[in-house]
């Protein structure tokens, strides 16, 4: 009788801890086959989280792809490698060959593939490695130059420039009547790296140019490459007669995108720094804007183009037929016709394969026959050049360097060696999975949303799936590493006191879509949740709540929370304007309030099982 009694306590007690296993949701075992089966594609922006995703996933139906907004920065990806978390297809805009030196062996070689062989010569050059092998390949580019206020040139009787002198000319008669013949929003590093290369550009692009770029860019070359001494010291006399000859002040670095906008619409300035995009929306608004290239000192006018991203494929996919080939079906419609096209619906980029089929908008006609004679010029965006960019262009432009100092304080930037931070500010030993799973959800993601929902302080913590930017990991963090944990888009936190009701309605929204909000397209694009679990129904790619459980138990309608939303504001729009709801916004921002987390010592919650999916 003792033995049987004991037997039944026994029984009870593991019941009993199944069931609260249950409850706290780390009881559900993860299948591996929806890790190895799934195709991890990292976005280098949320722009392309819906959108252009939706669509690569809609074509590929029968292919499980996980879409992560990782960085736009290749060190991110290196951080990554290192650990062993590489994903299968990496997407960067902020791209050069000689950043990508220490992935380079890490990465396919797809100069063999048909999508390869489409991109024209010109441009595949500028990815292809000193050993013939190719990484990267461009998408559809933007053109990047100078825009023109046509109502201005009319009003006051000035020629439109076809030239450098005449450029200068118009820009100081303007200024004679009172406006700003050109601006630029100098605060930002890309631009002063597109001026100082597109003044240039048929220096740069000459054979001694292409020459030393090659040096440069090769990332098999151990070796420091710095400016030559032939090209880009003019290249450095023509900057610093552009800013005399137009005038620019140390007050334009403190101008960005918003003031520089505002001048051009407003008649303030006659020409400013821009690309394709601005010239279609100038004209919605109203504003005759028209695209004109940079002009060459020789009297040649050349574009500056850059594509939209460069995407890679993780060389481990080679140990595994079918995730190689659903990765390589997953690229062929990343690259292709349609898909490009989806990221030109304003018309306003160009084509960098002979596959791609893009209609320019009416108002950038004339780009054609620069792009016929193949005057287009893919920047040099390396990081360094960036900053070095930054840095050099804006000290001309206050009058602290001339061209020769600028020249040597540029190539001293490239050559020296450079200083990492390495102090550890977040160490953690458990590592986790960012790969969907039906049963559980996204563990990862999970371990972020419950670390955050403690830091703020909520009942329930909501985020969008893009709001984390891939794997928690088991390594040692810096500062900047753990700020790169949470999406480089603008993620904002909004808290509101809900009724159970609200909360529902609430989730509703994320799972199931709402009018400008971000509607889930696939499994890994639905909604992480912390302090609650919900249960989803799927049905040919679409998304049904049905159930929302607090401790295991459903939540009623009288029941009240405190709600932490994680999102960015675009998708916000509809919930913040009902007004059945009270959201009062966070100050900072969810990548700042994170890094100040950690940087105070805060540490890492563990994941929990919040979505059940049937």
């Amino acid at each position: 009788m003792k033995t049987r009694n004991f037997n039944k306590i026994i029984a009870l007690i593991v019941a009993v801890i199944m069931a609260m296993s249950l409850l706290s949701g780390c009881g559900a075992k993860k299948s591996k086959s929806e890790d190895d089966n799934t195709v991890t594609v990292y976005m280098w922006s949320s722009a392309l989280y819906n959108g252009y995703a939706q669509y690569i996933q809609s074509q590929l139906p029968d292919v499980d792809i996980q879409f992560v907004v990782g960085n736009n920065d290749l060190d991110f990806y290196n951080f990554l490698k290192e650990n062993g978390s590489l994903p299968d297809i990496i997407t960067c805009r902020r791209f050069s060959l000689h950043d990508s030196a220490e992935l380079k062996d890490q990465l396919l070689d797809l100069s063999s593939t048909d999508a390869s062989g489409a991109v024209y010569a010109s441009y595949l050059d500028n990815f292809t490695n000193a050993d013939g092998t190719v990484n990267w390949l461009p998408l559809c580019g933007e053109v990047d130059g100078l825009i023109l206020n046509r109502k201005l040139f009319e009003q006051y009787n000035i020629p439109i420039p076809t030239d450098y002198e005449s450029l200068v000319s118009a820009c100081q008669a303007f200024e004679k009547v009172g406006i700003r013949g050109f601006v630029a929003d100098f605060e930002y590093d890309y631009t002063c790296m597109e001026v100082l290369q597109g003044l240039s550009i048929s220096e740069i692009n000459s054979m001694e140019g292409r020459s030393w770029r090659r040096n440069y860019e090769d990332p098999t070359d151990s070796s420091v490459t710095g400016l030559d001494d032939k090209i880009w010291p003019k290249a450095f006399e023509t900057m610093e007669k552009f800013i005399k000859d137009v005038n620019l002040r140390p007050e334009d670095l403190e101008k960005n995108y918003t003031p520089v906008i505002n001048m051009f619409t407003e008649g303030k300035a006659a020409i400013i720094r821009a690309v394709g995009m601005n010239v279609v929306e100038f004209q919605k608004m109203g504003v005759d804007a028209v695209f004109s290239p940079y002009f060459g000192q020789n009297g040649e006018q050349w574009l500056l183009t850059y594509p939209q991203f460069q995407v890679a494929l993780n060389a481990d996919l080679e140990n595994n037929k079918t995730h190689h080939d659903n990765a390589m079906d997953v690229l062929n419609v990343m690259l292709s016709d349609e898909a490009q096209n989806v990221l030109s619906q304003g018309g306003d980029v160009i084509a960098y394969s002979r596959n791609v089929d893009l209609e320019l908008s009416p108002y950038l006609n004339n780009l054609k026959p620069f792009i016929d004679k193949n005057h287009l010029y893919i920047r040099i965006a390396s990081n360094d050049f960036f900053a070095a960019s930054k840095e050099v262009v804006s000290k001309m432009i206050k009058g602290e360097y001339n061209a020769e100092q600028a020249y040597k304080a540029f190539d001293k930037m490239l050559t020296k060696p450079k200083d990492k931070d390495n102090k550890i500010v977040l160490s953690l030993d458990k590592g986790y999975s960012n790969v969907f799973h039906k049963e559980g959800g996204n563990e990862s993601y999970s371990a972020m949303a419950n670390t955050l929902r403690g830091h703020y302080g909520s009942d329930v913590l909501i985020a969008t799936a893009n709001s984390f930017t891939g794997s928690v990991l088991k390594t040692d963090y810096t500062a900047a590493l753990a700020a790169n944990m949470i999406m480089p888009n603008p993620l904002e936190a909004w808290k509101s006191e809900m009724t159970g009701a609200q909360l529902k309605k609430t989730i509703k929204a994320y799972v199931e879509g709402i009018d400008g909000g971000l509607t889930p397209f696939n499994r890994g694009s639905l909604p992480i949740v912390s302090g609650i679990s919900i249960e989803v129904k799927e049905s040919k790619g679409s998304y049904t709540l049905v159930k929302v459980l607090k401790d295991g138990r459903e939540i009623q309608d009288e029941d009240t929370f405190n709600v932490t939303c994680l999102n960015v504001p675009a998708n916000m729009t509809s919930l913040l304007e009902d007004t059945s709801f009270v959201f009062q916004h966070e100050e900072l921002r969810v990548k700042q309030e994170w890094t100040e987390y950690v940087l105070g010592g805060g540490t890492m919650a563990e994941p929990e099982n919040y979505i059940t999916l049937k």
